[in-house]
């Protein structure tokens, strides 16, 4: 990918990425995983209860997924103690 990267906008970019460890990449990709998969289930959670507000904050803010983490375990709890 890198040198698909490097030779379609003419090594401009080496300076930027460099050589990069491949521990870097792998870092970046789990990262990115986890990301994908806690902003999906927190969209999905946001779309089922109509909570629209909450989706697109969900959707704009990326925050490596600290935000969708509080949201589904803290803020879109229900409340089961009902008297």
């Amino acid at each position: 990918m890198i040198e698909w990267f490097q030779n379609t906008f003419q090594g401009w970019a080496k300076p930027v990425w460099g050589d990069l460890p491949s521990w870097f990449w792998i870092s970046l990709s789990i990262v990115i995983i986890w990301s994908f998969i806690w902003k999906g289930l927190a969209l999905w959670r946001a779309a089922r209860r109509g909570e629209k507000a909450w989706f697109v904050a969900l959707l704009v803010i990326n925050t490596v997924g600290i935000l969708e983490i509080l949201y589904l375990y803290v803020f879109s709890r229900k409340d089961n103690t009902q008297v």
